[in-house]
């Protein structure tokens, strides 16, 4: 595993972008971490990587957040915490967020329906060990963008 910290909420943010530029499109992102880990700055972080400017934020009752990307991309943002399990997660239609080609899908708390991540989903994971640092564990073999 690669193993990154951020010491402020920019540089998560910054990290994020880069990840984003780095990734193509029917990228699956799971991000793992507790509630304050800073799932909502990578996700914030991240749009920025795609280019979108509008504002960011977690959408824990909403479910699903939609961002239009400027290529034509869009970006699916899913806060799975209010999900019970897979069956749930089903009846609202994720499986059409998951498996788009044309779309960056980010899902916190995908531990929520752990059977229906694709098997390429790529898996981060976000620990709080100070005020504004994070440790960010990412795959070994992800390639990140400068």
């Amino acid at each position: 595993m690669n193993v990154i910290e951020t010491h402020s909420y920019e540089e998560t943010e910054l990290l994020a972008a880069r990840i984003a530029r780095s990734l193509n499109k029917g990228a699956v992102i799971a991000l793992f971490g507790d509630l304050g880990a800073g799932k909502t700055v990578f996700s914030r972080g991240f749009a920025r990587g795609l280019g979108i400017t509008e504002p960011v934020s977690s959408p824990t009752f909403t479910i699903v957040q939609e961002y239009p990307c400027p290529d034509g991309a869009m970006l699916y943002h899913l806060d799975l915490y209010r999900i019970d399990n897979s069956d749930a997660a089903l009846a609202f239609g994720v499986d059409e967020f998951l498996y788009d080609k044309n779309a960056y899908c980010l899902l916190e708390w995908p531990e929520r329906i752990p059977d229906l991540l694709p098997p390429e989903t790529i898996r981060i994971t976000i620990e709080h060990i100070a005020e504004e640092c994070r440790r960010l564990t990412l795959p070994s073999d992800m390639k990140i963008q400068d």
